[in-house]
């Protein structure tokens, strides 16, 4: 049961997030998108240092390969396997008018889930093999430290949430679709988390990798998405701030629980 509900924490935060569209106005205020997006790039440098890359090397100390070796490789993985999504999934980030990937019919609202959806895989992976490692007794991954991945990414997907919500609900979704479309943009993280803990067994001696993999793919979406849309225009240093904000306060959870 603490493994289940472990494992949705992620989401609820995606859920509550979205939820934001009853209670605000159609347009998110400017500053505070700024701040959420900077905020939401230091829980997930923070969590891919500390969560995903320092375990990643601890687990290979002992072994008769390089430290780096696992870390590095697993990490370049992760960044050209985003890399290769972005380029074959047709996907609009909220505030940007050209789409990206391949040319598609879809509608403008249905790319902007995509998006956020193509961008919480990573996430859902990294609770999912941190999880994975604690189950599999590895002593450099605790059950406590992997509820404090989930709880810094869930904290991270509330702005994530209502920063996809508000503006499908300004392109003209009643508040109760855009909360639905909003929410669901989360729901691969938890199917993706499920996924790598069934794997448990298979993906073990590759542990070190498959970290360092999830990383990877989260700091490509720090430098491709997060931080460029908290620094565009005016006011960049709100992002700035809640960057720092937020890889402290990541920080803090993992050394406090893990």
């Amino acid at each position: 049961m603490d493994l289940f509900i472990g494992l949705l924490i992620p989401f609820l935060g995606t859920l509550l997030g979205s939820a934001c569209v009853f209670f605000m106005r159609n347009k998110m205020n400017n500053k505070l998108e700024k701040i959420l997006l900077g905020f939401a790039s230091g829980v997930m440098i923070a969590a891919s240092v500390w969560s995903l890359l320092i375990p990643s090397v601890e687990m290979v100390e002992e072994k008769n390969i390089p430290s780096w070796m696992p870390a590095s490789v697993g990490f370049m993985i992760g960044i050209l396997f985003l890399l290769i999504l972005d380029h074959i999934i047709p996907h609009l980030h909220v505030n940007e008018k050209s789409p990206e990937g391949p040319k598609s019919k879809l509608k403008k609202n249905t790319m902007m889930v995509l998006a956020v959806t193509l961008h919480n895989i990573p996430e859902g992976m990294a609770v999912g093999v941190t999880f994975a490692g604690a189950l599999a007794g590895d002593s450099n991954i605790t059950m406590a430290g992997a509820t404090a991945l989930a709880l810094g990414i869930a904290i991270q997907n509330f702005p994530e949430g209502a920063i996809i919500s508000m503006p499908l609900k300004a392109e003209g979704e009643t508040k109760f679709n855009a909360f639905i479309k909003g929410t669901l943009s989360g729901i691969v993280e938890p199917i993706g988390a499920i996924i790598t803990i069934l794997l448990t067994k298979a993906v073990i001696n590759i542990l070190p990798y498959m970290l360092s993999f999830a990383a990877g793919a989260m700091i490509y979406v720090v430098v491709e998405e997060l931080i460029p849309s908290s620094q565009d225009g005016k006011h960049s240093d709100l992002g700035t701030i809640g960057v720092a904000v937020g890889f402290i306060l990541m920080m803090i959870l993992d050394i406090a629980l893990g």
